[in-house]
């Protein structure tokens, strides 16, 4: 089992759960985090940090597509360990449908 990062991190990009991570195993890109499935070991401490609720355990159903991207873009977005400040726009996108439209494949600046 592994924590995904899922749609509604797109446009919020929340990192209160980087800060929290004791493995640091996410990785940022332009607009959203991704966790990198084989370095998390499943502690679960970042889900009930993230206040866009955009991170889920595996497990549950219909994930698989962002297992996919989370695996893919961990392996070229650099790694962040520390909390910054939200995008400007995260209260108006938190929670708003359709957002993997808006993702974007470029990396963030990382540590």
């Amino acid at each position: 089992m592994t924590y995904v990062v899922i749609e509604n991190c797109i446009k919020c990009k929340y990192t209160d759960c980087v800060e929290v991570c004791p493995v640091d195993c996410f990785y940022e890109g332009e607009n959203m985090l991704v966790i990198h499935p084989d370095e998390c070991i499943d502690c679960g401490v970042c889900e009930p940090e993230c206040p866009a609720e955009a991170i889920k355990p595996d497990t549950e159903p219909d994930l698989e597509k962002w297992l996919a991207l989370n695996a893919e873009y961990a392996q070229v977005w650099p790694n962040i360990t520390i909390k910054r400040d939200a995008l400007p726009e995260a209260k108006e996108f938190d929670g708003r449908p359709g957002k993997l439209a808006m993702f974007s494949k470029e990396p963030g600046k990382g540590d």
